[in-house]
């Protein structure tokens, strides 16, 4: 497979290649594997999530009561502080 970087990208990755002391084509094989690890990772835990909505487990929390909830939490925060 050949894939082509802009100059910018390709100054990039010859950046860290350098200060990692590794090869470019190391650099994108470990990044890209990072990548693939992490969208698995979150993919996984978004099916858990579903699951877990959809089996009652746990219950949906509308967003302005989300947004409430943070709102209040801050406002603690700050007045301890004070």
């Amino acid at each position: 497979m050949e894939v082509h970087f802009t100059p910018e990208l390709q100054a990039k990755l010859e950046r860290v290649a350098r200060e990692t002391g590794s090869q470019s084509d190391e650099v994108v094989k470990d990044v890209v594997s990072d990548f693939f690890d992490e969208l698995a990772f979150a993919r996984q835990t978004m099916d858990r999530r579903y699951d877990d909505l959809e089996s009652g487990r746990v219950q949906w929390i509308p967003a302005d009561e989300v947004f409430a909830r943070l709102r209040a939490k801050s406002a603690a925060r700050r007045a301890q502080r004070q």
